[in-house]
């Protein structure tokens, strides 16, 4: 998880922005869409994902709370 919030947050933000740029997003390049929305809306989402993950595993171990 850590990985990909690098990779959503300083790759397609910063290193690789100008790549991502060819293509568009209501407009916007794609690079810019990642530097301001895109990458809330992953970190948003591994939130999500890490909550329904450490849920599972509270679950398996039963450690869950009731």
């Amino acid at each position: 998880m850590l990985a990909i919030w690098w990779v959503v947050s300083y790759g397609f933000g910063i290193l690789w922005r100008e790549s991502l740029d060819q293509f568009s997003i209501a407009g916007f390049p794609l690079g810019f869409w990642f530097a301001q929305q895109g990458s809330i809306y992953t970190f948003v989402a591994l939130i999500f994902i890490y909550s329904w993950l450490m849920t599972r595993m509270d679950q398996e171990f039963h450690v869950h709370e009731d």
